[in-house]
């Protein structure tokens, strides 16, 4: 699940996508491979040991959506396949671009809260 939020400018909060993630450690290459139930499958080139496939995660989760890897944050899933990620932005625009784009690896499978 896609959960695209914004809190009010008042409070300096920056806009926010949270994403469902299905965790595949120990693929050839890290990439989005598609929906797996509400979650997006993402394909990890690294070992789930000592939190290397929880780094690339975020290494790509930043380099995908093109922000810096400390506004990318696991909140929930540390020792899971299946994991919360939360990634801000600087603008509500940014935020509506990296939401199509998880649709379009999703297949457009997925709903929007």
């Amino acid at each position: 699940m896609i959960s695209p939020s914004s809190s009010s400018s008042r409070s300096g909060a920056l806009p926010k996508l949270t994403i469902a993630i299905h965790a595949v450690p120990g693929a050839r290459s890290t990439e989005a491979a598609g929906a797996h139930g509400d979650a997006l499958r993402v394909r990890l080139a690294a070992p789930p040991v000592d939190g290397k496939a929880n780094a690339e995660l975020i290494r790509w989760a930043a380099e995908a959506f093109g922000v810096a890897r400390s506004r990318v944050e696991l909140v929930r899933g540390t020792s899971s396949r299946v994991k919360r990620l939360a990634v801000q932005f600087d603008t509500a625009q940014a935020l509506e671009q990296a939401r199509q784009q998880a649709a379009r690896w999703m297949g457009g499978s997925e709903s929007f809260e």
